[in-house]
């Protein structure tokens, strides 16, 4: 599933760039089209490791509210139990 989505992300990042270099910012076309694969190619070699560092970043704040959750628990049942 992972191959199938870098190539689908690689293809729509190479549209893209095809998209901006044909409008003659680069004046050879094979120039253009290399371009274009090249960076069809890191976006494709590239999304895991993104995609991985979002889903850390969640995972760690998920857990730090957790912690924060058990922390505040405890301590409205210390001061319960000092009330009573």
């Amino acid at each position: 599933m992972q191959r199938f989505i870098g190539v689908v992300l690689g293809a729509v990042a190479t549209f893209i760039v095809l998209l901006i270099t044909s409008t003659s910012i680069v004046a050879d076309q094979n120039k253009g089209y290399l371009i274009a694969v090249v960076v069809g190619a890191i976006v494709a070699w590239l999304w895991p490791w993104v995609i991985g560092m979002i889903l850390v970043r969640r995972s760690r704040s998920r857990q730090k509210q957790r912690v924060s959750d058990q922390v505040d628990r405890e301590m409205a049942e210390r001061d319960a139990a000092a009330k009573r």
